[in-house]
């Protein structure tokens, strides 16, 4: 959420931003719904005031034996007390109309943003390792998966639908120890704390990281929860461990020396896709439901941009010990996500893609988000004055099992079908290396 000083102190910034993200201009609307609270407030800070003033002045009238006086004393009390009594209802109101406008405003591009309006207007900024060199014209993932008879993605429709897939034998096994290898890298090369976060969380939650209440319809709600103590929330499933993570700050005041906090998970993550309808219905790529390890770091402001370069450098080496080819970019202000000030994504090179004639596919996108996270959590540290001050947050992917599973397809693919094992993975394979055309297993 964006500081409404920062509104009040600069509209025309708040309004370019939002023109560099596609988006219309909104100062006027929040500044108007801003002015009406102020003055309502001002308003009740009179009356009671005044209603302060009359109850101490009721006693010396009676007190002089001015019964009339007493009276229309009483009388304007009253009249005050019923005005803040309504006037409550109607601050509770106004704010909560401010506070609306507000979670429905992106964040603030970061200056050195690239402008631009989709992808096409990001700007490469890195390759990474080298492309295959295949003597055969490369099948897609799912044309592999299918003639090995351990991609079933009709039956997995019958169970639950589109975009879902039932993973058998070595290629289930392969997505496992992709997801086992990237958590162990982070942990224990990368400074990561492990966690295992609950999948199901509150609309708190969702809101502070800014999955709500704007993205709702991408994701999986459960039916109402009843809590301990009798009252009932919704509860849903996670879009990305990057919420429960963010959250784990939530309304904290941290101690500036445990800055920087590096959290990493590997969970399944849900999400209903509900602005890519037609976009990638065929294979593994986009799914409901997928597996993702990611990264969060909560940090001081003065350490996040380092930080988002340091993320970025981590999801990368993922991709480099699997030996992929990448290329890292800078989203320009009209493709970056909503809670985002700067991102990078890192797009691996899937050489089955465009009838064997390859293309990137993003695989990761890390973020930093400034204090606009924080300030819907009201996560915060105290610093060297005793001042509490909101923290910066960061998350990135690092990355999704399931991208990377179809990027170790496509890229170790054999003539025959098969699929070789990229060196790192081997110990988490039991020593597989090689994935037969039939889905048989090679030592």
């Amino acid at each position: 959420m964006l500081d409404i000083r920062f509104i009040r102190q600069d509209p025309d910034a708040l309004d370019r931003a939002l023109k560099s993200r596609g988006a219309e201009p909104a100062s006027s609307e929040v500044l108007a719904a801003d002015e009406a609270r102020r003055e309502h407030l001002q308003k009740l800070q009179d009356a009671q005031n005044a209603r302060n003033l009359a109850s101490k002045a009721i006693g010396k009238a009676k007190a002089s034996g001015d019964e009339a006086e007493a009276q229309r004393l009483i009388d304007e009390v009253a009249t005050h007390k019923a005005f803040i009594q309504t006037g409550e209802d109607e601050e509770r109101r106004l704010t909560e109309a401010l506070e609306t406008l507000l979670a429905g405003l992106p964040n603030i591009p970061l200056d050195d943003v690239p402008l631009g309006a989709d992808e096409d207007d990001n700007v490469e900024v890195r390759l990474g390792g080298q492309k295959p060199s295949l003597a055969f014209t490369p099948k897609e993932h799912f044309e592999l998966g299918e003639a090995m008879g351990l991609m079933d993605f009709e039956t997995a429709a019958k169970l639950s639908g589109s975009r879902f897939c039932v993973m058998k034998g070595a290629l289930a096994r392969l997505e496992r120890a992709l997801g086992q290898f990237m958590i162990d890298h982070h942990t224990r090369n990368n400074g990561y704390q492990e966690v295992a976060p609950p999948l199901l969380v509150r609309d708190a939650a969702l809101f502070g990281t800014g999955q709500l209440p704007k993205f709702a319809d991408d994701q999986f709600r459960t039916t109402k929860h009843e809590e301990a103590d009798g009252t009932a929330s919704n509860l849903w499933l996670v879009p990305t461990a990057e919420v429960p993570l963010t959250n784990l700050v939530r309304e904290d005041i941290l101690d500036e020396s445990t800055l920087p906090l590096r959290f990493a998970a590997l969970t399944p993550c849900f999400r209903g896709e509900a602005g890519s309808a037609g976009r990638d219905t065929k294979g593994y790529l986009r799914q409901h439901q997928f597996y993702k390890a990611e990264m969060v770091s909560i940090t001081h402001p003065d350490e996040s941009l380092a930080e988002l370069e340091r993320m970025t450098g981590c999801a990368e080496g993922v991709l480099s010990a699997l030996g992929l080819h990448t290329r890292t970019v800078v989203l320009c202000t009209g493709d970056m996500g909503f809670g985002a000030r700067k991102t990078y994504d890192i797009e691996v090179w899937l050489p089955g893609q465009n009838g064997g004639s390859g293309r990137y596919r993003e695989i990761s996108s890390c973020s930093v988000c400034g204090d606009f996270q924080a300030r819907r959590m009201n996560a915060r540290y105290r610093d060297g004055d005793g001042k509490p001050q909101f923290v910066h947050t960061l998350n990135g992917s690092g990355v999704a099992t399931g991208r990377a599973l179809i990027a170790v397809m496509e890229n170790y693919q054999t003539a025959e079908g098969g699929v070789r094992i990229p060196e790192v993975l081997v110990p988490y394979m039991g020593g597989t290396r090689l994935i037969t055309a039939d889905g048989g297993e090679e030592n």
